[in-house]
């Protein structure tokens, strides 16, 4: 089992793209959704980078994710079209989802991403599913869901530990506890430890530090390795926390005065990233600030395209309602 630090000057140049990537697209999106210019609810992931790539890293199109509402990280790091999701949140036609989704709604069955999804708690019941079609088939795959500490306490997933366990599935439950359900202490509304719950159904459990993209690729190889040699399931406690409110517009009145400027001081994942490769010299600043520029030409490319692409017409308002299988 490959340690994260033993990752080559390449894969490590991949993760920090892909959490750049992530992190601009987000502050993007707020600065788009604060001017007017795009419709519906948006939730961010920005703060959140390391859990989502440090787990997809290890991920191929045959595993599948299932997301929350806040599902642009996820996406993005299981390999959704960067512009394509652009597109999608500003409702284009040529959006992943045909412009009908959304923010909320982004999904791209061909990388393995089963869909962000407004219901809390939802994700569980379909990486079930996906993980019985793994096991089934005898594909290797395995099925991750992305859960907040919020959808933690849903009935939905509880059953789905359960059944997982059953089962035993080639499943995964990751637990993003960014402090808050909605504006909800998870140390309050959450009853007992995550961890523990995952042993009442006699999961493999872990706790990580979701700010550190290399612990979580470390535990996130070897929940995946277990699942993949039909090990059965695991849940992994990912302590992190959001840059931005629950949804765009969110005062965050529940939060101290200075608690997300101490967290962007202290706890980012990117600046976090930066230290550990640039002090053991395997990479370099400049390597990473080249990066940092062409993501960021990449995004503002995506906005700019997905403002002058072309709108649903009123013939596509009765198509994809039904799945033809």
């Amino acid at each position: 089992m490959a340690s994260g630090l033993q990752l080559s000057r390449e894969e490590l140049l991949v993760a920090y793209r892909r959490m750049r990537t992530i992190r601009d697209f987000e502050d993007k999106v707020h600065e788009e959704f604060s001017a007017g210019n795009i419709p519906g609810f948006v939730h961010l992931y920005a703060g959140e980078e390391a859990s989502a790539v440090g787990f997809c890293m290890h991920l191929d199109d045959r595993d599948a994710i299932a997301s929350t509402h806040r599902g642009h990280g996820h996406s993005i790091a299981k390999g959704c079209d960067v512009e394509g999701m652009m597109h999608e949140i500003y409702g284009r036609k040529d959006g992943l989802c045909g412009g009908k989704g959304g923010s909320m709604h982004i999904a791209d069955l061909s990388k393995g991403m089963l869909g962000a999804n407004g219901i809390v708690g939802a994700g569980a019941p379909l990486i079930c599913g996906a993980a019985l079609t793994a096991k089934t088939l005898g594909t290797g795959g395995v099925a991750i869901c992305f859960v907040g500490d919020g959808g933690s306490n849903q009935g939905t997933t509880l059953e789905s530990y359960n059944l997982a366990k059953v089962w035993d599935l080639p499943a995964i439950f990751v637990v993003e506890d960014n402090g808050y359900a909605e504006s909800t202490a998870s140390s309050w509304s959450v009853g007992g430890s995550q961890v523990d719950r995952g042993k009442g159904f006699g999961l493999a459990t872990h706790e990580v530090d979701g700010f550190d993209f290399f612990a979580v690729f470390d535990v996130a190889a070897e929940a995946i390795e277990r699942a993949r040699s039909g090990g059965g399931p695991s849940l992994v406690h990912m302590k992190l926390a959001r840059h931005y409110g629950h949804f765009e517009g969110d005062a965050m009145t529940y939060r101290a005065a200075d608690e997300v400027a101490a967290l962007k001081a202290e706890s980012d994942p990117l600046t976090i990233f930066r230290q550990r490769v640039t002090e053991t010299a395997i990479l370099n600043g400049a390597d990473l600030d080249e990066i940092d520029g062409a993501v960021r030409t990449e995004i503002e490319g995506c906005v700019a395209s997905a403002k002058a692409a072309a709108m649903p017409a009123e013939s596509d308002l009765l198509t994809d309602v039904y799945v033809s299988y």
